[in-house]
């Protein structure tokens, strides 16, 4: 099929796009998605606190105003010039941004839209390959680079870690799902450089691999991150990170990152940590860096019996800082188009156990044992009546973050079905059920309700978890705006198009895949 366009086809009439208090024009060539605007406002909101701590008592107060002591930012695949604008527009103590995309259509409209908005002072449009761009300043770096490209971000990395101040803030999204959430672990550690894995809780493992993989290319350079908000929306993974300088300190990256091991059958996972460090001996100031001893499982699931995959590795350090966390959602302007979603997310942030890495589901326990789903206010009670902490996480609104052991996970499930007997029928032929309850419980788990089994973001009715904010929402396609199109109508017409395995090695690809998972 030729890529070339019919003579006679007509150039779009542009079309207007408002969005907080930029308003753009497109031709309908460029890519808009109006779903990402709740990640636009969560980063107008990020950018402005740390824009705040970084000034303290600048006087920059004024958002749209230039500000000779601000920060510069680069945003590097700008497509319509939306987001930059907003930033200019929104976000107070900015003195320069760089906008930019390799498209010169592009382009053209970031400028006709710079002139729009009047922020001419604020925003300078740029037509270059963004890795080149950012090689290009690696001197003159920025104070913030913002990454949100369409699939993967990877190849952008090794550039960006290197055109970025120290205690830079990057911000990085990632839109193949698919990916990171173990549809093709082999494509995953081709990208990504982790294995990963199909596993319940695959959107914060989606996360933690996005992690390590800025980590890994940081450190090559003498540079390593601190997460500041990782979240998991919708169709993508968007990370918060500051980039510091310290060769010293990239040696403790290796007591950051994790293998996880996965039992196929019941679900349970455990961490092997790359590396652990001890006090040093000899120096209370320094510490010893020592190989850990593992597995941290035996051959055959203990629960179920099953076996294991091996991923990673994942990002096992804290995804967020508490701190900031709160700052941001103190701080947020309740003006934003998805003030109320950021409300909801940020609270149940700030809730998580930043030091319990990864989540079981609730229905996922229940239908391993293939018995009547508890209460999540149930369950959580009996991990706190037993003395250990219990969380939601944003990713799953059915998650269960816990730093209790698997082994209690599951004797509380056991206990639950002694309550709630599961039928006999459904037990009799599955074995990792009648494996797991054949188990006694080593001891007996109360469902009384736990004064603080109800989070308080719950307790105050937040949007904690976003339903689809549109009919057949997605990505989109890549260099195309989604302004007034019907994704139903080209899903239908595109239908037949896909065309089958040239040969018969691409079938049995495609077959021993699908037994794989």
């Amino acid at each position: 099929m030729s890529n070339q366009e019919p003579e006679n086809v007509s150039e779009p009439e542009p079309q207007k796009i408002s969005e907080g208090l930029a308003e753009v024009q497109t031709t309908g060539k460029v890519f808009y998605n109006p779903v990402q605007e709740f990640n636009r406002d969560l980063s107008i909101s990020v950018i402005s606190t740390y824009t705040r701590q970084l000034l303290k008592d600048q006087l920059c107060t004024q958002p749209g105003v230039k500000c000779e002591a601000g920060i510069s930012i680069l945003e590097a695949l700008s497509a319509t010039g939306l987001r930059s604008i907003r930033y200019a527009k929104e976000i107070p103590g900015i003195n320069k941004i760089i906008a930019n995309d390799i498209s010169a259509r592009a382009v053209q409209d970031i400028n006709s839209n710079i002139k729009l908005n009047n922020v001419e002072d604020l925003i300078e449009a740029s037509q270059n390959d963004a890795t080149m761009l950012m090689y290009q300043h690696k001197k003159d770096s920025f104070d913030v680079i913002d990454l949100d490209p369409y699939g993967c971000p990877s190849i952008f990395l090794d550039s960006a870690v290197q055109s970025i101040k120290n205690g830079g803030l990057l911000l990085v999204t990632a839109t193949d799902m698919a990916i990171l959430a173990g549809n093709t672990p082999e494509t995953c550690y081709v990208k990504y450089g982790a294995v990963s894995l199909r596993m319940k809780c695959c959107h914060e493992m989606a996360l933690r691999i996005l992690l390590q993989c800025i980590e890994s290319h940081a450190n090559r350079y003498g540079r390593y991150i601190e997460p500041l908000l990782s979240v998991s929306a919708d169709f993508y993974v968007r990370v918060f990170v500051k980039v510091f300088h310290g060769a010293q300190k990239c040696k403790h990256t290796i007591s950051k990152l994790s293998h996880v091991y996965h039992c196929t059958g019941c679900d349970s996972f455990a961490l092997q940590p790359l590396g652990v460090t001890k006090p040093h001996e000899k120096n209370d100031k320094l510490v010893k860096f020592c190989l850990p001893t593992g597995p941290p499982v035996s051959s055959k699931c203990e629960h179920c019996g099953g076996s294991y995959h091996i991923g990673g590795p994942i990002w096992s350090a804290p995804i967020h800082h508490p701190t900031f966390v709160k700052e941001v959602l103190t701080s947020a302007s309740p003006g934003l188009g998805t003030y109320k979603r950021i409300q909801g997310v940020l609270s149940v942030i700030s809730e998580e156990l930043v030091d319990v890495p990864l989540y079981y589901t609730l229905e996922r326990l229940a239908g391993t044992i293939k018995v009547e789903t508890p209460s999540m206010m149930a369950v959580r009670s009996a991990i706190l009546n037993a003395g250990f902490r219990v969380s939601y996480t944003h990713a799953n609104k059915t998650s269960i973050k816990t730093d209790a052991p698997a082994r209690v996970v599951w004797d509380i499930m056991r206990c639950w079905e002694k309550l709630h007997p599961a039928s006999k029928k459904r037990i009799e032929g599955n074995k990792v059920a009648s494996t797991v309850l054949q188990q006694a419980p080593q001891r007996e788990y109360l469902f009384d309700i736990h004064p603080e089994a109800n989070p308080e973001s719950k307790q105050k009715g937040l949007v904690r978890f976003q339903a689809n904010p549109m009919p057949f929402w997605g990505p989109g396609s890549r260099s195309q705006a989604m302004v007034g199109q019907d994704k139903m109508t080209r899903s239908v017409k595109n239908q037949g198009k896909r065309k089958r395995p040239a040969d018969d090695s691409d079938c049995n690809d495609r077959v021993e895949n699908k037994l794989c998972n």
